[in-house]
């Protein structure tokens, strides 16, 4: 599924399509999935698609279209604090996007059917909170993921405000899936369609993991990085009036529209919406050359602004502290 917009030549790119398709309508989801490549969850050989609106699996690894996961993150309507469970958590590609918005104190957890997607999203995940500069701009809630299937949830698990189930749900199963939710929850999934039978040998209950309260350290180090946020918000406040802002990325792109269905279940009633395909305008949709030759002559020189400065970094390796107290507060991180 998916090639509801064009394809992007980097993330930024895919991310500005999906603005202008209007599958991304907030700056919260917005900056979630600016924050996230979405090429850091494919295999090496297959990153030349990372970017087109289309879904990709390999083996047991998947990801859903890009226009897909939009839709989901909106339709969730998430807020920092929050609890998340997603039934089906795979590469935890939409999992650490959640986790960037539900903020230190939110809860973020996964049931996923095969182990060997479990320490993908594991392996992807370190690597995104070791080696990209976009985890400082947030306060991540780390999402936890479980082996098992999300049919066979143990019945004393916590109820959660979110949930997402990215597979295939029959009608008999509905009540099932209302009851991991709270009171006033939202739950998004695909309704009736027919399931992916699995065979995954002898049932046995899976056990979420536990609302666990975070450490006084932990705590801490979360409180110290959030005073250096703030003292290096106030200095390029005042050396730079308003700040910097990213300049506006004007483009003309054809955009396609597709149908689709989207069940959201909020506090234990359903409300169905549909998307429909807009009339085609070729007046104000298709480029002519001519057009394109304009814009490519109207561009600045320079296309390439310079690498963004990670300034909580710097500014954590210049504070007189030992070393391992400074990797602490960058969660030990690498780059």
């Amino acid at each position: 599924m998916g090639g509801a917009v064009s394809a992007g030549e980097d993330n930024d790119e895919l991310i500005d399509n999906l603005k202008e398709a209007q599958y991304i309508r907030t700056e919260l989801v917005e900056q979630a999935f600016r924050a996230i490549d979405r090429a850091d969850y494919y295999l090496e050989e297959f990153k030349d698609n990372a970017y087109k609106d289309l879904a990709w699996k390999h083996g047991n690894i998947h990801l859903s279209a890009p226009c897909i996961y939009s839709e989901v993150m909106e339709a969730l309507d998430l807020q920092p604090g929050l609890s998340f469970l997603n039934l089906g958590s795979g590469t935890g590609y939409l999992s650490s996007m959640v986790g960037l918005i539900l903020g230190p104190f939110g809860v973020n957890h996964g049931v996923e059917l095969h182990s060997d997607v479990i320490e993908y999203a594991k392996q992807k995940l370190d690597f995104f909170i070791k080696t990209s500069d976009s985890f400082d701009k947030f306060e991540f809630c780390e999402p936890s993921f479980v082996t098992g299937n999300c049919l066979e949830i143990s019945p004393d698990c916590t109820q959660y405000d979110r949930v997402y189930c990215g597979a295939g749900v029959q009608k008999e199963h509905e009540d099932y899936m209302k009851n991991l939710l709270k009171v006033g929850g939202i739950l998004v999934m695909p309704l009736e369609e027919k399931p992916n039978h699995t065979d995954s040998g002898k049932s046995r209950l899976v056990h979420l993991p536990p609302v666990a309260v975070r450490s006084l350290q932990d705590l801490a180090r979360i409180a110290i990085r959030g005073t250096i946020k703030r003292i290096i918000h106030q200095e390029t406040m005042g050396k730079n009036g308003n700040g910097l802002k990213n300049p506006p990325r004007f483009k003309r792109r054809r955009v396609r529209r597709r149908r689709m269905e989207t069940i959201v279940f909020l506090d234990k009633e359903v409300f169905a919406s549909r998307i429909s395909n807009p009339s085609d305008d070729n007046n104000n949709c298709e480029e002519t050359e001519d057009e394109r030759r304009e814009e490519e002559e109207t561009k600045p020189s320079e296309l390439k602004p310079d690498p963004p400065v990670n300034f909580l970094r710097e500014k954590v390796l210049s504070l007189p502290l030992p070393d391992p107290l400074k990797y602490y507060l960058l969660y030990y991180r690498e780059k």
